[in-house]
């Protein structure tokens, strides 16, 4: 069966970062978790309105 998640890496803005870490703190999530959360909600618009 294949993984359901991949490693990837990425370079991002230190600001970026620093405000990712401070809201994933605050959903109690992890730094990953919500790089996700964020990938997964922008996705969904982009394809609402391609729809």
């Amino acid at each position: 069966m294949k993984p359901l998640k991949s490693k990837v890496s990425i370079t991002l803005d230190n600001d970026v970062i620093k405000e990712i870490k401070r809201l994933a703190e605050e959903d109690d999530r992890s730094f990953s978790q919500y790089i996700n959360l964020i990938l997964k909600e922008r996705l969904k618009q982009i394809n609402r309105r391609r729809s």
